[in-house]
């Protein structure tokens, strides 16, 4: 079966056909660094990251870029009030910070997010304020073809002339005349109020380091400019797959879309959109709270299982966040790593190249993870039933599989925190749990069954989990990182 993707601008589930053949090109979204990530940019960067282990597994070389826009009205905003005299700082947000500052950092952020979920980097990750010469170029190509203007008045505005492009909103299928009015900068300056800007004017009270002198005056770029001018730099004017959020169809990628095109290029061929986090069924909200963050979910469980609750449903869905929800993931993981532990006790288990059929074909479905996940679950228990039927062949067979499937979805290489700690808690903890299952093999050799089961009862008790077999007994957190088997 051949990978199959749904486009968002056909509105259909379209065979995935490159336009060089064994090469993707994918350009998508990344962060405006004005504060720290939330939860649905976590999530996009894990669905996309799917992705790219998927392509490359099927043998693509993937080209993968993911902007940073380092420059933006927040920022800029955000920065400002901080030099207030009534402004009262946090722990996010400190007193007097330059907006290069402020944007740095919360860059740093976005990747300290990004790297505790096993996220790896793309190929390239430009800043918007690195390529004004390419934004340069893009808006005198606009203007050379009629589809932009300088404003009319002395702002130093570039505006695109939206009604000068008749297929403007076949991304998101809307009319022009059912837009409202873009919000960018003095509308005296625009021809039509549903025009957008290209380029912003410097203005007073800004910073003059936040402008750039330009063919139009000093000033700065505009939102959906910057996307277009780094991914056909770094792609070419026609690449494959452009992705992002289901937040950012309208109007950010209609914008891309309609710029782009109007200025001759090729542009994207497919349009992927992730879905949205909800909290219980609701949009999440600060002023509801009814909100939890990265940091919290880290907080409350292993990365691992909070990578596995992010990347569990299908990219296009709703993922819908519960209280029990990073306890859900994390029982499903301890299935899968107590299962690898068990069946690497004597060899090594590392991800190979096959995959179960079941799995290749709910991935090539357009990413069905849910799917593919419930293949890998089934593999997790035949290998069991063989483990336990003394089958150690097909068990490790099975445990290949389950390792490339978790490989593929990106739950390997999720970094363990404190792995020193980790390593050094695990000894003491080995040393105890162990003595005392001696304690309980003697108890049962000595048919002294209650004694054995009272010993069972307290490591239960205390979240240990045992498992009895004819090699013995085995045991492992009920929460957390498997731990090796003792034998009594």
């Amino acid at each position: 079966m051949a990978l199959r993707l749904y486009d968002t601008k056909t509105a259909t589930v379209r065979d995935f056909e490159p336009l060089q053949p064994g090469r993707v090109s994918l350009y998508y979204c990344g962060a405006t660094v004005q504060g720290r990530p939330h939860v649905g940019h976590v999530r996009s960067a894990v669905a996309f990251d799917i992705l790219v282990r998927w392509l490359e597994h099927s043998g693509y070389d993937v080209l993968s870029v993911r902007n940073v826009t380092d420059i933006d009205d927040k920022i800029l905003e955000k920065s400002a009030a901080s030099y207030a005299a009534d402004f009262v700082p946090d722990e996010d947000y400190p007193a007097g910070e330059p907006w290069f500052a402020l944007a740095y950092r919360f860059e740093q952020a976005f990747h300290e997010a990004y790297d505790a979920l096993g996220v790896r980097r793309p190929r390239y990750e430009p800043r918007a304020t690195g390529h004004m010469t390419e934004m340069f170029t893009l808006i005198r190509r606009l203007i050379d073809a009629g589809h932009a203007y300088p404003a009319t008045d002395d702002s130093g505005d570039v505006y695109f002339d939206v009604r000068s492009w008749p297929a403007y909103g076949e991304l998101t299928r809307q009319r022009v005349e059912d837009l409202q009015d873009a919000p960018d900068a003095d509308p005296r300056g625009k021809r039509d109020p549903r025009d957008f800007a290209l380029w912003k004017g410097h203005k007073d009270g800004e910073p003059e380091s936040a402008s750039w002198d330009s063919p139009w005056g000093r000033g700065r770029p505009g939102w959906h400019l910057e996307c277009s001018a780094m991914s056909t730099k770094y792609l070419g004017p026609t690449f494959d797959i452009h992705g992002g959020g289901l937040d950012l169809r309208f109007p950010h990628h209609e914008n891309e879309l309609a710029q782009s095109a109007a200025a001759g290029d090729g542009f994207a061929r497919y349009w992927l959109h992730n879905g949205m986090v909800t909290y219980e069924g609701e949009k999440m909200s600060k002023s509801v709270g009814n909100t939890i963050s990265p940091e919290e979910m880290l907080a409350s469980a292993r990365p691992v299982a909070v990578r596995y609750f992010l990347g569990q449903a299908q990219y296009r869905s709703q993922l819908d966040y519960r209280p029990s929800s990073l306890a859900e993931a994390e029982a499903a993981v301890d299935r899968i790593e107590t299962f690898l532990a068990r069946a690497g006790e004597d060899e090594e288990i590392a991800p190979g190249d096959a995959v179960p059929e079941g799995f290749a074909a709910a991935m090539d479905d357009d990413l069905n993870v849910p799917a593919a996940l419930a293949v890998l679950h089934d593999t997790v228990r035949a290998g069991n039933t063989a483990w336990d039927a003394g089958d150690r062949g097909t068990a490790v067979a099975r445990a290949r599989e389950v390792a490339t499937m978790a490989s593929v979805l990106g739950l390997l290489d999720v970094p363990s925190p404190s792995r020193a700690a980790d390593d050094a808690g695990h000894a003491a903890l080995a040393s105890l749990v162990e003595g005392l299952l001696e304690e309980r093999a003697e108890a049962k050799a000595a048919k002294e069954y209650a004694r054995a089961d009272a010993i069972r009862d307290r490591l239960t008790a205390v979240g240990v989990q045992i498992e009895d077999s004819r090699d013995g007994a085995r045991w492992s957190l009920a929460r957390g990182t498997d731990k090796e088997a003792a034998h009594g």
